[in-house]
């Protein structure tokens, strides 16, 4: 059965140029450039955040080179920019997966990020819809937010929702408990689209961090350097006015006013959620 396998294997290099990714892992980027990813940019903004025309600069439309490749240490990682609100999105759509990538920041800061002082990015998931809904910038999603002290909430982009425990800290400020009460976030929703994550695992600025993001069905996990952040039930959207499921889509890496560095971005086929982190 071994050499079997092997003679399989050697075939389908010899045939199709390709190995098998060990443990089923598929790269989402080459180690080269943003092949397999688009790049959607919005409207320029003033020092306010605030679009300074109503026409974004759309899709594939980089002039000012936000989303490039640059080399560090003899490896290629993917450097955002943020200097304009927008994403590199997958062409291809994703369902029941395990996500495994790394950030860090760098250093630029762009318009009312340099007010705040606090460095901005977001994995977006199940990405679907329009380009640009939200903000004139991204898709509609679901937010794996990266920023600097929250890197592990949740944000529902322009009509993603999903149901979680919380406990409520204060008006306005829920934060994820498994023992907390089943809660419905949405833009439509009188509890808001923000959940804070659970503690504080994040790395000092400048350091890789890892995300871990897991879907299957309508339920999402996040992960970060190994600590669970929260887990969202019923992901779903708000589609013209009715309530569809949300399982599946593409996946977006925000520009968002901050210079950040993503690499091993890769994905790879689930059956079921690790139980570790379910209630």
């Amino acid at each position: 059965m071994k050499i079997k396998l092997i003679l399989l294997l050697l075939l389908c290099v010899t045939a199709f140029g390709f190995i098998v990714p060990k443990e089923g892992w598929t790269p989402l980027f080459n180690g080269k450039d943003l092949s397999g990813w688009d790049t959607y940019l919005g409207p320029d903004l003033d020092n306010n955040g605030k679009p300074v025309t109503d026409k974004p600069l759309g899709l594939n439309n980089d002039p000012r080179k936000v989303f490039t490749v640059v080399k560090e240490n003899g490896e290629n990682i993917i450097r955002v920019s943020g200097e304009n609100w927008g994403a590199i999105i997958t062409k291809a759509e994703y369902e029941n997966y395990h996500l495994q990538l790394q950030f860090k920041w760098g250093k630029l800061l762009w318009g009312q990020k340099k007010k705040g002082n606090r460095k901005d990015s977001g994995l977006l998931y199940h990405s679907v819809g329009d380009f640009g809904a939200d903000y004139m910038a991204w898709m509609r999603a679901q937010e794996f937010q990266v920023e600097e002290g929250n890197t592990g909430d949740y944000w529902g982009c322009a009509g993603g929702m999903a149901t979680i425990p919380v406990i409520q800290k204060s008006k306005d400020n829920y934060v994820y408990s498994p023992q907390g009460t089943m809660t419905a976030f949405s833009s439509e929703s009188k509890d808001g689209r923000h959940v804070v994550k659970q503690g504080g695992d994040e790395k000092p600025s400048g350091e890789w961090n890892t995300l871990d993001l897991y879907c299957h069905g309508d339920t999402s996990i996040h992960v970060l350097n190994g600590k669970l952040a929260m887990v969202l039930y019923q992901n779903s959207q708000i589609d013209k006015g009715v309530v569809r499921p949300m399982t599946k889509g593409k996946i977006q890496l925000q520009s968002e006013g901050a210079e950040v560095f993503y690499r091993n971005v890769k994905i790879q086929p689930i059956t079921k959620l690790p139980a570790v982190y379910l209630r």
